[in-house]
């Protein structure tokens, strides 16, 4: 390596001097240009994550390359849904489910053809990320929500209306007694003279 330059920096294509030089992967960085491809966050040996010629945090990676469905992503036996949309990470088109006509085929492929379909976004609902609530069957973190204010639900809290579902305080809203004494919180009329 000459002395007055080095090599040419992952990020931005800028020679990298030693005193500013980060290594990963037998390449050189600028040190404020060792950040997480998605969330911009410095990086370090402990923090890195490669694909191919990309650096990211452990966080960003996992959601873009690590495995998907239930419970991968949340943690302590958490379920995640979030696809990285909103750090700009775009989620992979995968092929369509495509039944097949061989007699031979194993039982769970027979059993996919037969899935549920989730009434809120219509596909398909498989037994990983399935809850049942007002008869039919709902994608778990995405679409077991209230339909006024997205309000995530239980199957035990929850009140539905002409196939859609909403929380108790929405229904009662929209769909609950109207007029005077209704409304006015814990159960209480009020009466003025």
């Amino acid at each position: 390596m000459p002395f007055g330059g080095g090599n040419k920096c992952g990020c931005c294509q800028k020679t990298v001097y030693f005193a500013e030089e980060v290594q990963c992967e037998g390449k050189s960085w600028h040190k404020s240009c060792f950040l997480c491809m998605v969330c911009k966050k410095n990086l370090d040996s402990t923090t890195v994550a490669v694909h191919v010629d990309e650096i990211y945090c452990k966080s960003c990676y996992g959601k873009k390359y690590g495995p998907k469905g239930y419970g991968f992503g949340g943690g302590a036996g958490t379920l995640s849904m979030d696809t990285g949309e909103g750090l700009g990470i775009k989620p992979e088109v995968q092929a369509p489910f495509r039944p097949t006509n061989n007699p031979n085929a194993s039982k769970f492929a027979q059993k996919a053809e037969g899935s549920d379909v989730c009434p809120r976004c219509g596909k398909r609902v498989y037994a990983a990320e399935k809850v049942v609530g007002a008869g039919n069957s709902w994608h778990k973190g995405t679409c077991f929500r209230c339909a006024k204010c997205g309000k995530g639900l239980e199957s035990t809290t929850l009140a539905d209306r002409d196939g859609e579902i909403f929380c108790k305080g929405c229904y009662a809203k929209n769909f609950g007694p109207k007029g005077f004494g209704f409304g006015q919180g814990a159960g209480a009329l009020a009466h003025s003279q």
